[in-house]
Protein backbone atom coordinates (compact mmCIF):
# COMPACT_ATOMS: atom_id res chain seq x y z
CA UNK A 1 0.00 0.00 0.00
CA UNK A 2 1.19 3.56 -0.73
CA UNK A 3 0.94 6.51 1.49
CA UNK A 4 0.88 9.75 0.38
CA UNK A 5 0.90 13.38 1.62
CA UNK A 6 -2.72 15.37 2.44
CA UNK A 7 -2.31 18.29 0.97
CA UNK A 8 -0.37 20.77 2.91
CA UNK A 9 -0.59 18.73 6.11
CA UNK A 10 1.71 16.55 7.64
CA UNK A 11 -0.66 13.85 7.67
CA UNK A 12 -0.01 10.47 5.26
CA UNK A 13 -3.16 8.43 3.96
CA UNK A 14 -3.47 5.44 1.84
CA UNK A 15 -4.03 5.55 -1.42
CA UNK A 16 -7.56 3.70 -0.56
CA UNK A 17 -9.82 4.68 1.97
CA UNK A 18 -12.63 2.35 2.94
CA UNK A 19 -16.03 4.30 2.33
CA UNK A 20 -19.01 3.09 4.75
CA UNK A 21 -21.98 4.46 3.24
CA UNK A 22 -22.80 0.92 2.75
CA UNK A 23 -22.93 -0.02 6.44
CA UNK A 24 -26.23 0.60 8.19
CA UNK A 25 -28.97 -0.01 5.49
CA UNK A 26 -31.48 2.67 6.78
CA UNK A 27 -33.46 4.81 4.86
CA UNK A 28 -32.63 5.54 1.37
CA UNK A 29 -29.12 4.37 2.30
CA UNK A 30 -30.29 0.82 2.23
CA UNK A 31 -30.25 1.03 -1.68
CA UNK A 32 -26.55 1.29 -1.63
CA UNK A 33 -25.86 -1.55 0.86
CA UNK A 34 -27.15 -3.22 4.16
CA UNK A 35 -23.09 -3.86 6.39
CA UNK A 36 -24.00 -4.66 9.56
CA UNK A 37 -21.78 -4.81 12.63
CA UNK A 38 -20.57 -8.44 11.90
CA UNK A 39 -19.53 -8.19 8.06
CA UNK A 40 -18.22 -4.41 9.24
CA UNK A 41 -15.73 -5.70 11.10
CA UNK A 42 -14.88 -8.46 8.32
CA UNK A 43 -14.15 -5.52 6.31
CA UNK A 44 -12.42 -3.41 8.38
CA UNK A 45 -10.19 -6.03 9.38
CA UNK A 46 -9.60 -6.81 5.73
CA UNK A 47 -8.59 -3.67 5.06
CA UNK A 48 -6.44 -3.11 8.21
CA UNK A 49 -4.73 -6.04 6.67
CA UNK A 50 -4.22 -4.91 3.50
CA UNK A 51 -2.64 -1.15 4.89
CA UNK A 52 -5.79 1.10 4.63
CA UNK A 53 -5.04 3.43 7.27
CA UNK A 54 -8.17 5.56 6.65
CA UNK A 55 -12.12 4.64 6.95
CA UNK A 56 -14.24 7.34 5.64
CA UNK A 57 -18.04 8.42 6.83
CA UNK A 58 -20.48 10.60 7.59
CA UNK A 59 -23.47 11.10 9.99
CA UNK A 60 -26.31 11.48 7.97
CA UNK A 61 -25.53 7.65 5.90
CA UNK A 62 -27.65 5.55 7.47
CA UNK A 63 -29.42 8.55 10.09
CA UNK A 64 -25.74 7.97 12.47
CA UNK A 65 -26.07 3.68 11.90
CA UNK A 66 -22.86 4.08 9.63
CA UNK A 67 -21.04 5.94 12.41
CA UNK A 68 -22.23 3.55 15.50
CA UNK A 69 -21.60 0.54 13.17
CA UNK A 70 -17.46 1.59 12.20
CA UNK A 71 -17.04 2.58 16.33
CA UNK A 72 -18.31 -0.60 17.49
CA UNK A 73 -16.49 -2.88 15.12
CA UNK A 74 -12.96 -0.89 15.58
CA UNK A 75 -12.77 -0.99 19.04
CA UNK A 76 -9.32 -1.23 20.17
CA UNK A 77 -7.64 -1.01 16.62
CA UNK A 78 -8.49 2.36 17.15
CA UNK A 79 -5.45 3.17 18.60
CA UNK A 80 -3.40 1.18 15.97
CA UNK A 81 -2.64 4.40 13.92
CA UNK A 82 -6.43 4.15 12.14
CA UNK A 83 -7.68 7.40 11.05
CA UNK A 84 -11.14 8.39 11.50
CA UNK A 85 -13.01 11.12 9.04
CA UNK A 86 -16.61 12.03 9.00
CA UNK A 87 -19.17 14.33 8.11
CA UNK A 88 -21.55 16.93 9.11
CA UNK A 89 -24.01 19.63 7.16
CA UNK A 90 -26.90 17.14 6.12
CA UNK A 91 -30.44 16.83 8.25
CA UNK A 92 -29.75 15.07 11.09
CA UNK A 93 -33.55 16.24 12.54
CA UNK A 94 -36.66 17.44 11.41
CA UNK A 95 -35.60 21.37 13.36
CA UNK A 96 -34.41 24.52 11.61
CA UNK A 97 -31.03 24.15 13.04
CA UNK A 98 -30.64 20.32 12.49
CA UNK A 99 -28.69 21.03 9.68
CA UNK A 100 -26.07 23.63 7.91
CA UNK A 101 -22.88 24.90 9.09
CA UNK A 102 -23.38 27.03 11.76
CA UNK A 103 -21.65 27.10 14.85
CA UNK A 104 -24.86 25.43 16.44
CA UNK A 105 -24.70 22.66 14.40
CA UNK A 106 -21.73 21.67 13.40
CA UNK A 107 -20.57 21.60 17.40
CA UNK A 108 -23.35 19.77 17.99
CA UNK A 109 -23.03 17.53 15.06
CA UNK A 110 -19.55 16.63 16.22
CA UNK A 111 -19.99 15.93 19.39
CA UNK A 112 -23.01 13.24 18.50
CA UNK A 113 -20.06 11.41 15.92
CA UNK A 114 -18.07 11.35 18.88
CA UNK A 115 -20.15 9.36 20.65
CA UNK A 116 -21.33 7.37 17.60
CA UNK A 117 -17.82 6.69 17.01
CA UNK A 118 -16.66 5.90 20.71
CA UNK A 119 -13.48 8.41 20.00
CA UNK A 120 -12.33 11.21 21.45
CA UNK A 121 -10.94 12.77 18.51
CA UNK A 122 -11.93 12.72 14.90
CA UNK A 123 -8.87 13.08 12.29
CA UNK A 124 -10.49 14.30 9.62
CA UNK A 125 -13.59 16.76 10.30
CA UNK A 126 -14.83 17.34 6.51
CA UNK A 127 -18.09 19.99 5.71
CA UNK A 128 -20.41 17.50 3.81
CA UNK A 129 -21.61 20.66 1.20
CA UNK A 130 -21.84 23.92 0.82
CA UNK A 131 -24.04 26.05 3.14
CA UNK A 132 -24.81 29.74 1.27
CA UNK A 133 -26.92 30.98 4.32
CA UNK A 134 -24.01 30.68 6.91
CA UNK A 135 -21.20 33.37 7.16
CA UNK A 136 -17.91 31.23 6.11
CA UNK A 137 -16.76 33.23 9.38
CA UNK A 138 -18.65 31.08 11.49
CA UNK A 139 -18.22 27.68 9.96
CA UNK A 140 -14.66 28.10 10.42
CA UNK A 141 -14.57 29.90 13.79
CA UNK A 142 -16.61 26.62 14.87
CA UNK A 143 -14.09 24.38 13.28
CA UNK A 144 -11.04 26.32 14.72
CA UNK A 145 -13.11 26.05 18.00
CA UNK A 146 -13.17 22.21 17.71
CA UNK A 147 -9.56 21.88 16.67
CA UNK A 148 -8.57 23.97 19.82
CA UNK A 149 -11.09 21.75 22.70
CA UNK A 150 -8.68 18.60 20.83
CA UNK A 151 -12.29 17.27 19.36
CA UNK A 152 -10.76 17.10 15.52
CA UNK A 153 -7.41 17.50 14.33
CA UNK A 154 -7.45 18.39 10.56
CA UNK A 155 -10.51 20.31 8.84
CA UNK A 156 -11.87 19.10 4.81
CA UNK A 157 -14.49 20.21 2.58
CA UNK A 158 -16.83 18.01 0.27
CA UNK A 159 -18.91 19.19 -2.86
CA UNK A 160 -17.57 22.66 -2.72
CA UNK A 161 -17.30 24.30 -5.89
CA UNK A 162 -14.29 25.88 -6.91
CA UNK A 163 -14.83 29.64 -5.97
CA UNK A 164 -16.60 28.14 -2.49
CA UNK A 165 -12.87 26.80 -1.98
CA UNK A 166 -11.41 29.57 -2.58
CA UNK A 167 -13.26 32.15 -0.76
CA UNK A 168 -13.22 29.25 2.42
CA UNK A 169 -9.32 29.29 2.24
CA UNK A 170 -9.40 33.07 1.76
CA UNK A 171 -10.97 33.70 5.09
CA UNK A 172 -8.97 31.25 6.74
CA UNK A 173 -5.95 32.94 6.10
CA UNK A 174 -7.42 36.35 6.41
CA UNK A 175 -8.91 35.27 10.31
CA UNK A 176 -6.11 32.89 10.73
CA UNK A 177 -8.30 30.05 11.07
CA UNK A 178 -7.46 26.20 10.34
CA UNK A 179 -7.47 25.49 6.60
CA UNK A 180 -9.18 22.77 4.61
CA UNK A 181 -6.38 20.09 3.91
CA UNK A 182 -8.51 18.55 1.55
CA UNK A 183 -11.68 18.10 -0.67
CA UNK A 184 -13.74 14.95 -1.18
CA UNK A 185 -15.12 15.16 -4.31
CA UNK A 186 -16.58 13.18 -7.38
CA UNK A 187 -14.05 12.22 -10.09
CA UNK A 188 -14.17 9.51 -11.90
CA UNK A 189 -13.28 8.40 -16.05
CA UNK A 190 -17.00 8.90 -16.76
CA UNK A 191 -16.99 12.48 -14.74
CA UNK A 192 -14.20 14.33 -15.19
CA UNK A 193 -15.91 17.72 -14.26
CA UNK A 194 -13.02 18.49 -11.29
CA UNK A 195 -10.39 18.84 -14.26
CA UNK A 196 -11.59 22.12 -14.67
CA UNK A 197 -11.37 23.82 -11.32
CA UNK A 198 -11.27 21.40 -8.44
CA UNK A 199 -8.04 19.62 -9.93
CA UNK A 200 -5.84 22.66 -10.42
CA UNK A 201 -7.47 24.37 -7.81
CA UNK A 202 -6.26 21.50 -5.36
CA UNK A 203 -2.71 21.62 -7.34
CA UNK A 204 -2.37 25.37 -7.11
CA UNK A 205 -3.46 25.53 -3.32
CA UNK A 206 -2.18 22.64 -1.78
CA UNK A 207 -5.39 20.37 -1.17
CA UNK A 208 -5.26 17.22 -1.21
CA UNK A 209 -8.26 15.10 -3.12
CA UNK A 210 -10.36 12.12 -1.86
CA UNK A 211 -12.52 10.93 -4.43
CA UNK A 212 -15.68 9.80 -3.34
CA UNK A 213 -17.56 7.14 -5.85
CA UNK A 214 -14.46 6.36 -8.25
CA UNK A 215 -16.53 3.62 -9.85
CA UNK A 216 -19.69 5.66 -10.63
CA UNK A 217 -21.62 3.97 -8.38
CA UNK A 218 -20.19 0.88 -9.91
CA UNK A 219 -21.39 1.74 -13.69
CA UNK A 220 -17.55 1.47 -14.11
CA UNK A 221 -17.12 -1.92 -12.40
CA UNK A 222 -17.30 -3.44 -15.52
CA UNK A 223 -21.12 -5.57 -14.81
CA UNK A 224 -22.42 -2.54 -16.08
CA UNK A 225 -22.73 -3.18 -20.12
CA UNK A 226 -24.80 -1.67 -22.92
CA UNK A 227 -27.83 -4.07 -22.45
CA UNK A 228 -27.18 -5.59 -18.95
CA UNK A 229 -28.02 -4.25 -15.58
CA UNK A 230 -27.52 -6.95 -12.86
CA UNK A 231 -29.86 -7.24 -9.77
CA UNK A 232 -29.44 -5.87 -6.88
CA UNK A 233 -27.47 -2.95 -7.94
CA UNK A 234 -27.93 0.64 -6.84
CA UNK A 235 -29.01 1.60 -10.41
CA UNK A 236 -32.24 -0.55 -10.02
CA UNK A 237 -32.74 0.06 -6.76
CA UNK A 238 -33.09 4.21 -7.82
CA UNK A 239 -30.03 5.34 -6.86
CA UNK A 240 -29.52 8.36 -8.90
CA UNK A 241 -25.93 9.04 -8.38
CA UNK A 242 -24.03 10.33 -10.16
CA UNK A 243 -25.91 11.61 -13.96
CA UNK A 244 -25.14 10.06 -16.53
CA UNK A 245 -25.63 12.40 -19.28
CA UNK A 246 -24.19 10.77 -22.41
CA UNK A 247 -24.92 6.78 -22.40
CA UNK A 248 -22.78 6.16 -25.51
CA UNK A 249 -19.89 7.83 -24.05
CA UNK A 250 -20.48 6.10 -20.81
CA UNK A 251 -20.48 2.84 -22.68
CA UNK A 252 -17.22 3.41 -25.20
CA UNK A 253 -15.46 4.21 -21.69
CA UNK A 254 -16.68 0.98 -20.16
CA UNK A 255 -15.34 -1.14 -22.91
CA UNK A 256 -12.15 0.41 -22.64
CA UNK A 257 -11.87 -1.02 -19.28
CA UNK A 258 -12.83 -4.59 -20.42
CA UNK A 259 -10.46 -4.98 -22.70
CA UNK A 260 -7.68 -2.99 -20.85
CA UNK A 261 -8.78 -5.43 -17.93
CA UNK A 262 -8.14 -8.08 -20.30
CA UNK A 263 -5.13 -7.64 -21.16
CA UNK A 264 -4.09 -7.44 -17.60
CA UNK A 265 -5.91 -10.45 -16.17
CA UNK A 266 -7.91 -7.71 -13.51
CA UNK A 267 -11.31 -6.89 -13.74
CA UNK A 268 -12.43 -3.47 -15.06
CA UNK A 269 -13.09 -1.49 -11.30
CA UNK A 270 -9.60 -1.66 -10.95
CA UNK A 271 -8.35 -0.13 -14.12
CA UNK A 272 -10.87 2.66 -13.69
CA UNK A 273 -9.67 2.57 -9.54
CA UNK A 274 -5.82 2.88 -11.25
CA UNK A 275 -6.69 5.45 -13.68
CA UNK A 276 -8.08 7.52 -10.84
CA UNK A 277 -5.04 7.28 -8.28
CA UNK A 278 -2.92 8.24 -11.38
CA UNK A 279 -4.57 11.77 -11.61
CA UNK A 280 -3.06 14.90 -9.99
CA UNK A 281 -3.58 16.08 -6.79
CA UNK A 282 -5.39 12.57 -5.92
CA UNK A 283 -4.38 11.42 -2.53
CA UNK A 284 -6.74 8.30 -1.84
CA UNK A 285 -9.60 7.12 -3.78
CA UNK A 286 -12.68 5.88 -1.01
CA UNK A 287 -13.84 2.32 -2.16
CA UNK A 288 -16.86 0.04 -0.02
CA UNK A 289 -18.35 -3.00 -0.61
CA UNK A 290 -21.43 -4.62 -0.61
CA UNK A 291 -19.83 -7.88 0.42
CA UNK A 292 -16.13 -9.08 1.00
CA UNK A 293 -15.68 -10.24 -2.60
CA UNK A 294 -16.14 -6.59 -3.91
CA UNK A 295 -14.03 -4.97 -1.09
CA UNK A 296 -11.26 -7.28 -2.00
CA UNK A 297 -11.44 -6.94 -5.69
CA UNK A 298 -11.47 -2.95 -4.99
CA UNK A 299 -8.36 -3.22 -2.84
CA UNK A 300 -6.26 -5.06 -5.26
CA UNK A 301 -6.37 -1.55 -7.39
CA UNK A 302 -3.57 -0.12 -4.89
CA UNK A 303 -0.92 -2.55 -6.94
CA UNK A 304 -2.48 -1.94 -10.17
CA UNK A 305 0.20 -0.06 -12.46
CA UNK A 306 -1.35 0.67 -15.84
CA UNK A 307 1.14 1.55 -18.82
CA UNK A 308 1.26 5.24 -20.16
CA UNK A 309 -0.65 3.59 -23.30
CA UNK A 310 -3.36 2.35 -21.54
CA UNK A 311 -3.80 5.27 -19.65
CA UNK A 312 -3.78 7.76 -23.30
CA UNK A 313 -6.22 4.90 -24.21
CA UNK A 314 -8.81 6.00 -21.37
CA UNK A 315 -7.68 9.58 -21.35
CA UNK A 316 -8.96 9.70 -25.15
CA UNK A 317 -12.15 7.62 -24.78
CA UNK A 318 -13.27 9.88 -21.84
CA UNK A 319 -11.68 13.39 -22.71
CA UNK A 320 -13.95 16.24 -21.71
CA UNK A 321 -14.77 19.10 -24.23
CA UNK A 322 -12.74 22.17 -23.67
CA UNK A 323 -15.00 25.15 -22.22
CA UNK A 324 -14.16 28.84 -22.29
CA UNK A 325 -12.23 30.42 -20.85
CA UNK A 326 -9.39 26.91 -21.79
CA UNK A 327 -9.93 26.92 -25.30
CA UNK A 328 -9.17 30.24 -25.44
CA UNK A 329 -6.12 29.97 -23.38
CA UNK A 330 -5.02 27.23 -24.99
CA UNK A 331 -4.85 29.44 -28.21
CA UNK A 332 -3.19 32.71 -26.76
CA UNK A 333 -1.59 31.88 -23.26
CA UNK A 334 0.28 28.71 -23.79
CA UNK A 335 3.63 30.41 -23.94
CA UNK A 336 2.82 31.24 -20.17
CA UNK A 337 0.87 28.55 -18.38
CA UNK A 338 1.43 27.03 -14.66
CA UNK A 339 1.56 23.64 -13.47
CA UNK A 340 -1.97 23.63 -12.16
CA UNK A 341 -3.28 24.90 -16.01
CA UNK A 342 -0.90 22.27 -17.90
CA UNK A 343 -3.02 19.37 -15.71
CA UNK A 344 -6.20 20.62 -18.22
CA UNK A 345 -4.39 22.04 -20.95
CA UNK A 346 -0.96 20.17 -20.81
CA UNK A 347 -2.37 17.21 -23.21
CA UNK A 348 -4.46 19.54 -25.64
CA UNK A 349 -0.49 21.46 -25.81
CA UNK A 350 0.71 17.90 -26.51
CA UNK A 351 -1.44 17.04 -29.68
CA UNK A 352 -0.91 20.36 -30.84
CA UNK A 353 2.15 20.23 -31.11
Amino acid sequence: MEYRQLGRSGLKVSTVTLGTMTMGGKGKFASVGEVGLEEARRQIDMCLEAGVNLIDTADVYSNGASEEIVGAALGRKRKGGVLIATKARFPMGDGPNDRGLSRHHLIEACEASLRRLKTDVIDLYQVHEWDGLTPLEETLEALDMLVRHGKIRYVGCSNYSAWHLMKALHVSERNRLPRFVSQQIHYTLEAREAEYELAPLALDQGLGILVWSPLAGGLLSGKHRRDTTPEGTRQLAGWTEPPIRDQDRLWNIVDALVEIAGELNISAAQVALAWTLGRPAVASVIIGGRNEKQLRDNLGAADVKLSDAQRERLDQVSAPPLLYPYWHQLQTASDRLGAADLSLLGPHLKKKA
